[in-house]
């Protein structure tokens, strides 16, 4: 990765005073790119409405375009769109997937290249080249497809080449990668002929929510599951017309894991953040947060809107928490955010249960050690995770902090910058993965805007 100019940093504001702002949050990535992939597998229009628009949600937009999915843009609201399913059921052949850098493309994606009437070549990031993708390709061989690759075994570039018939069998693979070898397969499952049954072998398991999303989602396409996550199985019923069949009109969720910086930052800074429309009732692993949040020290309520929804409020008391020992394997991906408030925690931490991040957008354990080093600050790798020591503010100092082209970190590197001054972020612009205004929203957090929005 070459040098950037100090020009092409962003520093990062600190916190002036206490925050009292309301952030509203864009929809979730997570169920933004499974319901692209249920309503492309359906048999009839689906409207979405609160779709994130972001670089991992258009990517999959436009992946579904080139294999003959038709997505219909409302032109005066981007997060509404219907997405109409090729007339005959069957995707085109001969595409051209860019993956990008996102894992939900390039995992889920395959799945619905195995109906195409010829072979999809997928590709994606140079950095993607790095992300696992054996275990996935694994299970789709012994469906019948044939994989062809265009560098390393195992991993970005490739060519896919389909089954004739797509047949429901007992597959197995080892999913201790990634929880999204798993949901590729299982939102291929309804349109196999028969039954469909998925086995993990492996020790470990991870994220195994994102795994209850995926269930979950399939219930409401109209999809049996058995679902035996104990035992590692689960078991797809083909439906009778053969595919999926979503309500006509979805509404998605705000994406609770993008809530963690923003929550997190009254932690650090002192003061309230409220994040509206929080879900009742998630499967979204951020949907722990609040939980973690009251551990970790903060004040936190969920205050109802009169119209049924609700308001996360969360406000911090002036000191933050150590965790101990703590179990993280459900949601391993606001490990970040919650690293980030830990360095200014009042005890150590050792943060388990979420080795599987070595595999993500980068190896995060090791991000996440060398830049909290980098600033002063105390952390070492585990073997399943990361301990986090406490270290006096006045020890700890300004620094350029390199993102490795992962969004996560780079809202781990502003959160860091609430406190330490002087905190200059390298590519800040990686955070449009997810959120396409994140300094513009985080800088309106930090000067007391009342309501914050992506379009604000």
């Amino acid at each position: 990765m070459g040098t950037m100019t100090v020009a092409e940093t962003w520093a990062a504001p600190q916190a002036e005073g206490p925050l009292k702002a309301e952030v509203t949050i864009p929809g979730s990535k997570s169920l933004s790119n499974r319901y692209l992939i249920l309503a492309a597998l359906g048999s009839r229009p689906v409207r979405l409405t609160g779709l994130l628009r972001s670089r991992d949600t258009d990517l999959m937009i436009q992946a579904l375009e080139a294999l003959g999915v038709g997505c219909r843009v409302n032109p005066e609201d981007p997060t509404d769109l219907e997405v109409e399913p090729p007339a005959d059921g069957r995707f085109h052949g001969g595409a051209q997937v860019d993956c990008g850098l996102a894992g939900t493309v390039m995992r889920f994606l395959p799945g619905l290249a195995m109906l195409a009437d010829g072979p999809t070549r997928f590709d994606g990031d140079e950095q993607a080249y790095h992300r696992p993708m054996g275990p996935l390709l694994d299970g789709l061989t012994q469906l019948g497809a044939g994989i062809d690759y265009l560098g390393e075994e195992g991993f970005l570039p490739f060519d896919l080449v389909p089954p004739d018939r797509l047949v429901g069998r007992e597959i197995t693979i080892d999913s201790s990668a990634s929880s999204q070898f798993i949901s590729g397969l299982l939102l291929l499952s309804p349109r196999a002929e028969g039954t469909m049954t998925i086995i993990h072998r492996g020790d470990h398991l991870p994220s195994l929510p994102h795994i209850a999303m995926t269930v979950e989602d399939l219930c409401r396409a109209g999809v049996q599951v058995q679902a035996d996550p104990d035992h590692c199985r689960w078991r797809v019923e083909r439906r009778q017309d053969g595919g999926t069949r979503l309500p006509v009109r979805v509404q998605v969720e705000p994406d609770l894991s993008n809530a963690a910086p923003f929550l997190g930052a009254a932690l650090i800074a002192g003061g309230s953040v409220t994040v509206p429309n929080w879900p009742g009732r998630t499967t979204q692993p951020g949907g722990l947060l609040p939980g973690y949040l009251k551990t970790m020290g903060a004040g936190v309520e969920m205050v109802s809107d009169g119209q049924g929804g609700a308001s996360c409020r969360v406000t911090g008391r002036g000191s933050i928490h150590g965790l101990g020992d703590f179990d993280l394997s459900p949601a391993g991906e606001i490990v970040p955010s919650i690293a980030a408030m830990l360095v200014f925690a009042d005890a150590p931490s050792r943060l388990h249960g979420i080795a599987h991040l070595r595999g993500h957008e980068t190896n995060r354990l090791k991000a996440l050690v060398t830049e909290i080093t980098r600033v002063g600050g105390r952390a070492h790798e585990l073997d399943d995770g990361l301990a986090i020591d406490p270290v006096p503010l006045r020890d700890m100092h300004g620094a350029v902090m390199e993102t490795y082209a992962d969004h996560r970190m780079a809202t781990f590197a502003a959160m860091i910058g609430l406190r330490i001054p002087g905190i200059q972020v390298l590519d800040i612009g990686t955070t449009a993965k997810t959120m396409p205004d994140f300094p513009g929203m985080w800088g309106r957090m930090l000067h007391g805007s009342s309501e914050i929005s992506p379009d604000s």
